[in-house]
Parts: C-alpha cells; sequence; structure tokens
C-alpha cells in the first residue's frame, strides 16, 4: 500500500494516531544510543536545541520556531516526493520540504521513500547550523540557476554531504548527513572502515554516482563545515 500525504489543519497542525506516534517513539528510542555516540556535534547540538518530543510525532509547526530563530529557516508538510525544480525552490526561500507521513511497522527498518521522522530527526537539527544552513540554501540557489538537465549534479552534491556525509572530531569519523541519523544500520557501516572514504570535493562528489537502495560503498568526508 503506497504512502499518501498527511494534511495540516487549519492551525497547521497535522493529525497522527496513537499507532503512529508510537512508530515515532520507538524509532527516537531506537536511534538516540547511535546517534549519541556516533554522529557529529553539530548534528548533536541541533538534535538538543530542537528539544524534540519524544512520545508523538513533531510537528512541522514547533520545529520552525526552532529554526526561524536560529538560522531563519522553516519546516513546510510536502507529500513524499516532489519535482527538483519545487525543491530546490523552497531551499533557495530557506524552507525544508518536509515528507509529512510516518513508515508503518513493517517498514520499521528501511523505508525508500523520506518520512516525517527522516526529515525531523534527520535533516532538522543540522538546519540549526548556520554554515549547514547556508549550504542548503546555496544549493538551492544554484538549483533555481541550472538548466533541468543539470540538476542530477546538484542532487548528487546534496546527497553527498547533507543525506550521507561524513566528519571527523578529534580524530575520530563522525556522522554528519541525515540519512546517517535516520539509520542505525547506514551509520553503523560508514564508520567502521570498510566502506572507501574520500576528501571532500565538488568535481570528485559530481562524478560519483549513487544508489539509494543499498548501503553506500563511498562517503566524503568533510573536515571542517567551514569548507561546505
Amino acid at each position: 500500500m503506497p504512502y499518501k500525504a498527511k494534511l495540516p489543519d487549519a492551525t497547521g497542525q497535522i493529525p497522527y494516531t496513537a499507532d503512529e506516534d508510537a512508530v515515532w517513539r520507538d524509532l527516537l528510542d531506537r536511534q538516540m544510543p547511535a546517534v549519541q555516540h556516533r554522529m557529529a556535534q553539530p548534528y548533536l547540538q541541533g538534535l538538543a536545541l530542537l528539544n524534540l518530543p519524544q512520545a508523538r510525532v513533531a510537528q512541522c509547526t514547533e520545529v520552525t520556531q526552532v529554526l526561524q530563530a536560529a538560522t531563519g529557516w522553516r519546516v513546510e508538510p510536502v507529500p513524499a516526493l516532489i519535482g527538483f525544480g519545487r525543491f530546490f525552490r523552497l531551499l533557495a526561500d530557506r524552507t525544508f520540504p518536509a515528507a509529512s507521513f510516518i513508515r508503518r511497522r513493517e517498514d520499521f527498518d528501511y523505508i525508500e521513500e523520506p518520512d516525517i521522522f527522516h526529515e525531523i530527526f534527520g535533516h532538522t537539527p543540522l538546519l540549526t547550523d548556520p554554515r549547514f544552513a547556508a549550504f542548503s540554501q546555496a544549493i538551492g540557489l544554484a538549483g533555481l540557476r541550472a538548466e533541468r538537465a543539470d540538476y542530477a549534479w546538484l542532487i548528487r552534491l546534496y546527497w553527498f554531504t547533507i543525506e550521507f556525509g561524513l566528519t571527523r572530531e578529534a580524530g575520530r569519523l563522525k556522522g554528519l548527513g541525515s540519512g546517517l541519523a535516520s539509520s542505525i544500520a547506514e551509520l553503523e557501516w560508514a564508520i567502521a572502515g570498510q566502506p572507501a572514504l574520500r576528501r571532500f570535493d565538488v568535481i570528485d562528489i559530481l562524478r560519483t554516482p549513487y544508489r539509494i537502495d543499498i548501503l553506500q560503498p563511498v562517503y566524503f568526508v568533510v573536515d571542517d563545515l567551514d569548507d561546505l
């Protein structure tokens, strides 16, 4: 059964069921020990600042309040998949598009489409960091100037940094991207020393293909967020 977007009410709140709240709670309980151990400080600091609810699905409106104060960003609920043109327009306007549904229990370990847990728990903590927020907006602005045929280059840059970027802290490899924060398997794999690690280099990233259905064989390491 395909997932359907959940629409906000007149106050901007999205009605989630008790079962959906329970999935959020269990996902959060599972991920928190892993991210505390393996994710980088910019992510962890943003996560602490957001202070996400533990027993229910976070609302885009409450996350927006924190982001607006920190970096001027907001979160807008959208259907699961939107076109790249709209995606870049939203980023350029400092708006993060968040798929509003949450995964079903049978898709607890892996879901191919992004859901609200991935969007909020994975993405929004780093949007509290001015460097990462500016980098995200820059990708959106570049997308507005790019030809449609060139969107794929920007998506590769987004994929290997915002989704699956790594960094180092005190010589230790740490997760940075949202795809790592929201997946225990990917986060553990990425810093286990088995996949190939490359230094952050835009041209190298643009030449590197990716797949969405496997653990990544290659990760790029951003040693300093200022490099973004």
